[in-house]
């Protein structure tokens, strides 16, 4: 028997779904814990920061906000960006602000076929499809570096720079990342994608690494890719992926396409790791805020409910992750299904069969 755990939660729901989606990820985390017959407990802190706070105070978190949240056991986030504030606005000073002052710098994005649910793939073995994102959370395309000052040019000619950062540091610890995961695989593959033909300095610099690391692990295979053949390859050949590694823009990129071809972005569960623990993790859905569907009770609550099994795991609770993860493949496969694939159940009402499915779980255990 393990000895009790109490964990502190920093909760950020943000703008739009996220404050719906945030909840329901909440009622599972508080259904594990009173089923765990007083083995660990969760307490949760909510912070009301993303576009509503800025637009009363002019800013996306409070002042001092990462000194108030940076002793929690992990981050809960649900989603960033309204109409009114500008998206660049809202992703900078939010979710990239703590990405990068807390060194989050392994972004994870698994993408699952579930069953039940209709992918936009056509494979003959779609229900045995399963594979991972590793993304570079921290550098390369989104470092925020370059500017707009150059004005002077007149009218209709000012110019942007817009700069990449890759350090070798950074390269290494992601690739290495990645390698590890693939050896707690069935499988032992990663994929490395780049577009070195094109950036020629920091993704072959990228390259260059990835074939210095990989002469480590002699036990996982490896092949590299350029970033547009990989797109093709994600529709053309999944049954080839297991561990992808890649840039911030691509995997970022890449995931999306891998969690529509999965059925909806709303399944799609990411986790923000700082690995060295230095700092608390954050644990997001892949989708955003959907303004559109605000409100509505009928946004997908899996990718929250997803990203919570992340954080349990890295908690290390993780056969509670794996108990939350069994669970909703038991509720798409029983055809609880959000509109977003093709159903009518309401964002309670998914959260619901997911928790009946959690009872039957614990039953068999």
């Amino acid at each position: 028997m393990r000895n009790k755990q109490h964990f502190k939660l920093a909760v950020i729901p943000g703008d739009g779904i996220g404050k719906e989606v945030i909840n329901e990820g909440i009622r599972v985390l508080e259904f594990l814990s009173e089923h765990s017959n007083g083995q660990f407990t969760f307490e949760t802190d909510y912070f009301p920061w993303g576009c509503e706070y800025y637009l009363e105070n002019g800013k996306m978190m409070a002042d001092g906000g990462l000194d108030q949240i940076k002793d929690h056991d992990a981050i809960y986030f649900g989603a960033v960006g309204f109409p009114g504030v500008p998206d660049h606005i809202s992703l900078w000073g939010l979710r990239i602000a703590i990405c990068q002052n807390f060194d989050q710098w392994a972004n994870i994005r698994p993408v699952e076929f579930l069953p039940g649910v209709e992918s936009k793939l056509n494979h003959p073995e779609k229900d045995k499809l399963n594979w991972v994102l590793i993304r570079e959370n921290t550098e390369g395309e989104y470092s925020g570096i370059g500017g707009r000052n150059f004005t002077g040019r007149g009218s209709g000619k000012e110019v942007a720079v817009q700069s990449s950062l890759f350090t070798e540091e950074g390269c290494e610890r992601i690739i290495r990342y990645a390698f590890e995961t693939a050896r707690k695989r069935e499988r032992k593959k990663v994929t490395s994608v780049t577009k070195s033909n094109a950036q020629q300095y920091g993704m072959v610099l990228w390259d260059e690494v990835f074939a210095r690391v990989s002469k480590e692990y002699p036990d996982v295979e490896t092949d590299q890719w350029l970033v547009d053949a990989m797109a093709a390859n994600f529709v053309l050949h999944p049954e080839e992926l297991e561990v992808v590694v890649a840039s911030n823009l691509l995997a970022d990129i890449l995931s999306d396409l891998g969690s529509a071809l999965a059925g909806s972005l709303g399944i799609a569960a990411s986790a923000n790791l700082n690995p060295d623990r230095r700092f608390p993790s954050m644990f997001e859905a892949v989708h955003g805020s959907a303004p559109d569907i605000a409100g509505k009770g009928i946004a997908n609550p899996i990718g929250a409910i997803g990203s919570a099994a992340l954080m349990l795991d890295h908690l290390g609770l993780k056969e509670e992750a794996a108990f939350v993860n069994q669970a909703i493949k038991g509720a798409t496969k029983s055809g609880c299904l959000t509109a977003d694939i093709g159903g009518s159940t309401s964002t309670k009402e998914m959260t619901d069969s997911i928790l009946e499915q959690l009872s039957i779980v614990y039953e068999k255990h």
